[in-house]
């Protein structure tokens, strides 16, 4: 998903990929712990991912008020 994406998506939207993006995240996480990951830049990818989207939630939030 790139920046431009993630702007057109609705506020709940980015809130419920978020949550998932999240879960996806910590579960690769623990996954990666046990056996080794065949790519292990995946969790930075989407680590990296999860903050963009929390970024574009945070200036929505500060545009609003």
């Amino acid at each position: 998903m790139k920046k431009e994406e993630i702007k057109e998506l609705s506020t709940a939207d980015l809130k419920e990929r978020l949550a998932e993006m999240e879960k996806a995240y910590l579960q690769m996480k623990a996954n990666h712990a046990v056996t080794p990951l065949e790519n292990p830049a995946k969790i930075t990818q989407d680590r990296k991912m999860i903050a963009r989207v929390k970024t574009e939630l945070r200036q929505r939030e500060l545009n609003n008020k």
